[in-house]
């Protein structure tokens, strides 16, 4: 029997409910059980690709070609459970569809209503494809109270009476704040916040509570007595010296056990944690520090670069080392108001990040160039491969005019749209229903590499999948060109038509891809380039 874990937020957003979720799910792993999460999002975008990362965050990316919630990172850094489509599932998404059967027939005349229609179709979207799996985990995105989540609860609370008993777990996750001028901690908000969820019919049967200071045993007791739990369900949520130690501090909390006990089963012996404790031994131990300068746009906002931050992380994990990132503007090196050298040259690593749009796209081009001409290690990704490819072309291959067409017209598009240099016939690019062009790349795609090229190496393998998330290619008919200055296409589509993957082979370390490794790393497996890059960073380190 798969059982449900509904997971919802009170009093202030920001809780941590999707480390939460992504904890507990590695928690019941450890301990043998198949599981999946799944993110409910009330909103009324369709997804979250057109949203601005100032709004949102990333858009994590699936295998499948979905984009969706950045918590889906989480659950799969956490789980190695790769996220699909049907992992995560928007108010907009779930509107669109039922408009859609309505204008179609489908609904013969009946008045298209919240109840049932809109609570069926989530109920729906929680249960499908579960085959196989022991737990699924669903977060509701927001916090109780929010008018656009009442659809939601309302699924839960009917999906409880529906399935059979110790088939479904409610945990809510609320804030105990300290109020400083008191000191005290403040139970009153936790007290509300479940009894606004108990009003809408659902009883939490765990509780989460974040805190800035340790929860004592009687307001524990207090928070039980009120909240109508057992008292070992009332689990404290302190802050964590990593994301990485939090399902240690919870397990120690309880978590797993009071969440199996409310399933009714009995918990046996103790779930194995090695792996964990491994990689807490080696954030906590590490062996060096390597400062990587990662040059963007959105730079203020770390959100917009959350699985880049998390895979720079794992690839300090994998050579024992702690990795500072260096945020830097891009426009600053366009605005003349700081001096490359300077805020460059403390870094023992450079790496450009994926974006989208002109804004800040000098200022790369000159990173590059700086990481060409020190021997600094540098990687490129998405856009920061296209940046490596015109820095290239203008500084080795002649071509002064090197440039993109997203940038406007040029003579010399080094990096274009497929349609504006090839045919797209027999490419299959996954389309995103046409309101922003159909050229998107989205999702996992095969590439093959050259038998004696350094990313061959570094993967150990030919042929690889990742995942992608951009309009723009480069176009390979300035590959000869690039060649010639040193710039190595290799690794290319299978079909030998789109480059993949560039390096300087004459460069300590200088590799761009088109794609999105970050989006496969994990902190039990980190990704081969990240491992790679920060061990070339940890060689850079001692040659200064």
């Amino acid at each position: 029997m798969t059982r449900f874990i509904f997971i919802t937020g009170g009093v202030v957003s920001s809780l941590g409910k999707g480390l939460m979720a992504a904890s507990l799910a590695a928690l019941l792993q450890a301990r043998g059980y198949n599981v999946r999460i799944r993110k409910f999002d009330p909103y009324l975008n369709v997804d979250p690709g057109t949203m601005s990362p100032y709004q949102h965050g990333e858009v994590y990316v699936t295998d499948d070609g979905a984009e969706t919630d950045l918590d889906l990172g989480h659950y799969e850094r956490f789980t190695g459970v790769p996220s699909r489509q049907s992992d995560n599932v928007t108010s907009g998404r779930i509107y669109q569809t039922i408009i859609q059967r309505e204008r179609r027939g489908d609904y013969l005349g009946a008045t298209v209503q919240v109840i049932p229609h809109v609570t069926d179709a989530i109920k729906a979207f929680a249960q499908a494809d579960t085959e196989g799996l022991d737990f699924v985990l669903c977060e509701i995105g927001g916090t109780v109270g929010d008018i656009e989540s009442l659809p939601f609860i309302e699924a839960i609370r009917q999906l409880r009476n529906e399935l059979p008993r110790g088939s479904t777990v409610s945990i809510h996750v609320t804030l105990v704040p300290y109020i400083a001028a008191a000191g005290e901690l403040k139970t009153k908000p936790t007290q509300h916040s479940v009894r606004e969820l108990a009003a809408l019919g659902v009883q939490p049967d765990v509780l989460v509570c974040r805190c800035e200071h340790p929860l004592p045993p009687s307001e524990r007791a207090k928070i039980a007595q009120f909240c109508n739990v057992r008292r070992e369900a009332v689990i404290p949520a302190l802050d964590a010296a990593s994301i990485y130690a939090v399902p240690l501090q919870y397990h120690a909390e309880g978590l797993d056990e009071e969440v199996l006990r409310a399933c009714g089963i009995v918990p046996e012996g103790k779930p194995d944690l090695s792996r964990w404790e491994d990689i807490v031994d080696r954030l906590t131990n590490p062996e060096g520090e390597v400062t990587v300068g990662v040059v963007g746009k959105y730079v203020g906002l770390q959100d917009a670069y959350k699985s880049l931050n998390e895979a720079l992380v794992h690839g300090g994990i994998a050579n024992r080392v702690k990795v500072k990132i260096r945020w830097i503007d891009a426009e600053l090196f366009e605005r003349g108001d700081s001096d490359i050298a300077a805020a460059l040259e403390p870094c023992h690593a450079i790496l450009v990040p994926g974006a989208f749009g002109e804004r800040g796209a000098e200022g790369k081009i000159a990173s590059v160039r700086f990481a060409r001409e020190r021997d600094i290690p540098y990687f490129g990704i998405c856009f920061g491969m296209q940046m490596a490819c015109i820095e290239g072309a203008r500084s080795l291959a002649g071509i002064d005019g090197a440039s993109s067409t997203e940038f406007g017209p040029t003579e010399e598009p080094i990096v274009g749209l497929i349609t504006e240099w090839m045919t797209a016939d027999g490419l299959q690019l996954r389309e995103e229903g046409g309101d922003l062009g159909g050229t998107m790349r989205l999702g996992a795609y095969e590439a093959k590499l050259s038998g004696n090229s350094v990313v061959a190496a570094i993967y150990g393998a030919n042929a690889i999948s990742e995942r992608h998330r951009h309009r723009y290619e480069v176009n390979t008919g300035y590959r000869d060109a690039l060649e010639k200055g040193g710039l190595v296409f290799s690794g290319m589509s299978p079909d030998g038509q789109l480059p993949e993957i560039v390096e300087r082979p004459d460069h300590p370390w200088f590799v761009g891809v088109q794609f999105h490794p970050e989006l496969k790393s994990k902190p039990f497996d980190p990704h081969p380039l990240f491992a790679s890059f920060i061990e070339a960073a940890v060689k850079q380190s001692r040659l200064v």
